[in-house]
C-alpha cells in the first residue's frame, strides 16, 4: 500500500502509541505533511520526527487508526493479519464439529481497527466501520481467499450501515466474492441457526454469546423461562435443549419474532412448547409476577457514544429493576451490556442500583465477557464492549 503523507504529532502525545494503544486523536496533531484524504494510509511520527508506525487516516475525532506499529506494512500485510487471527481461532477451538461459525477479525483485538469478519460455514461476512477499510476492501477480500482457500465459498461485503458520512452514501451492500443463498445455516454447540446477514441485524447473527447461551443450559432444566430482546431466539433454542420446562421470547420486532420460531422448528421443537411475543420488554414485565423461574435480559447497546451514557444507564436500571420485581423468589436473571461506553464497574453498579429500587435480595454468581474469537487487546480495554451478570434474586 502506498503511504499518502507524514502526520507528526505534538510533543507528549506519542506516548499511547509507544504502548501500542491504536487511535491517534485529531487534537494530538501537530502538522501534516502532505495531502491526505479520507481512507489514505499515513505514517505517523513523533516530534522529532521519529516513526511511530503507519494507519488509516480519517477526518474526525480518531483522526488515525494505527495498523502497524514501527513497520511499514510489506506486500503480504493483509494475509499476515488476517492467517494470525486464524490460527488464534484455530487454538481456540474454532471451528469443531459442533461449532462451524466464529468471528476471525475483531478488530482492534486482531490489529485491524475498523475491520469486522464473521465466518459462517464458509461465507466470511466483512463489515468496515472505517473509511479505510472501506477503501481497502479489494485487497482484503483478496487476502481472505488466500487465507481461507478452499473453504471460502464466497464474501459479503455489509457497511452501508457502519461507514462515517459520505463513505456510507457511496457504499452499497454486496457479494465481493461467490454468491449465497440466504438464510443460511449454521451449527453452534450442534445446535442449528438460519443466518441472514443480507437482511439481519449486525453480520447476521450475535456470535459473541455463544458461550454465555451455553451457560443458560446449566439453570434451565425443568424451569420456566423468559428471553427477552429474543431476536433470532439463540438463548430460547439453548434452554429448551436443556429441557426447560417452558419458554417465552419477547422481541419488539415482528421480524425477529418470525425468526425465532423458524429456528425454534429447525432443532425440532414444536410451537406449543414455546411462545412469542411481538410486544416491547418493558410493557412485558409490567403485567408479570412471579412467573419465570430464569430472565435473560440481552438488550441492544442502548449508549453506542459518551453523551448517551447517562440515558443508558437509566435504561439499564429500569429494565433490571423491572425484571427483578417479576421474577421468583430464588429465580435467576442473566442480565447483559453491550455498550462500549458504558464499562464493566459501571455496569455492575447499575445493577446494585436495580437492586435498591427494586427492593430485592441479589447474589452475583457468575460474570460474563466476550468469547476468544472476540479477543481484546491489552493495549485497548475499550475493545472489552460486552459484559454481564448472572444474579440471584431472593
Amino acid at each position: 500500500m502506498r503511504i499518502q503523507s507524514t502526520i507528526q504529532l505534538k510533543k507528549g502525545k506519542e506516548f499511547s502509541i509507544q504502548r501500542f494503544h491504536p487511535w491517534v486523536f485529531s487534537g494530538a496533531i501537530q502538522k501534516i505533511n502532505g495531502e491526505v484524504s479520507d481512507g489514505c494510509w499515513v505514517a505517523v511520527t513523533d516530534h522529532k520526527n521519529t516513526t511511530l508506525g503507519f494507519g488509516h487516516y480519517q477526518n474526525g475525532s480518531i483522526a488515525i487508526r494505527i495498523l502497524s506499529f514501527k513497520e511499514k506494512p510489506g506486500i503480504n500485510f493483509w494475509v499476515d493479519k488476517i492467517k494470525n487471527a486464524l490460527q488464534l481461532r484455530k487454538d481456540a477451538g474454532f471451528p469443531s464439529d459442533k461449532t462451524n461459525a466464529f468471528r476471525l477479525i475483531h478488530g482492534e483485538g486482531d490489529g485491524l481497527p475498523g475491520l469486522i469478519i464473521d465466518y459462517y460455514d464458509g461465507v466470511a461476512v466483512m463489515q468496515a466501520h472505517s473509511v479505510g477499510m472501506h477503501v481497502d476492501r479489494q485487497e482484503i477480500a483478496e487476502a481472505l481467499k488466500i487465507a481461507l482457500g478452499e473453504k471460502l465459498t464466497s464474501i459479503y461485503y455489509k457497511s452501508h450501515s457502519t461507514l462515517p458520512g459520505k463513505a456510507r452514501d457511496a457504499s452499497a451492500d454486496e457479494y465481493l466474492y461467490g454468491m449465497s443463498a440466504v438464510p443460511h445455516v449454521i451449527q453452534e454447540n450442534k445446535n442449528k441457526f438460519y443466518v441472514d446477514w443480507e437482511g439481519g441485524q449486525k453480520t447476521g447473527f450475535f456470535l459473541d454469546q455463544r458461550e454465555n447461551r451455553r451457560i443458560l443450559g446449566d439453570f434451565s432444566k425443568g424451569k420456566k423461562v423468559l428471553n427477552t430482546f429474543c431476536y433470532t431466539g439463540g438463548f430460547s433454542v439453548y434452554a429448551l435443549m436443556a429441557d426447560a420446562a417452558l419458554v417465552h421470547s419477547v422481541d419488539a420486532s415482528e421480524k425477529a419474532i418470525e425468526l425465532t420460531r423458524r429456528n425454534l422448528e429447525l432443532n425440532g421443537f414444536e410451537p406449543n412448547i414455546h411462545k412469542c411475543f411481538a410486544v416491547d420488554t418493558f410493557e412485558f414485565l409490567k403485567e408479570k409476577k412471579d412467573e419465570y423461574d430464569v430472565i435473560i435480559l440481552d438488550p441492544p447497546a442502548f449508549a453506542k457514544h459518551r453523551e448517551a451514557r447517562h440515558q443508558a444507564v437509566k435504561g439499564y436500571q429500569r429494565l433490571n429493576s423491572e425484571a427483578m420485581r417479576a421474577i421468583k423468589p430464588g429465580g435467576i436473571i442473566f442480565t447483559f451490556s453491550c455498550s462500549q461506553v458504558v464499562d464493566r464497574q459501571l455496569f455492575y453498579d447499575t445493577i446494585v442500583s436495580a437492586a435498591i429500587q427494586a427492593g430485592r435480595d441479589i447474589k452475583v454468581l457468575h460474570h460474563f465477557c466476550q468469547p476468544p474469537d472476540h479477543p481484546v487487546s491489552i493495549f485497548h480495554p475499550e475493545g472489552e464492549y460486552l459484559k454481564g451478570l448472572i444474579i440471584s434474586v431472593m
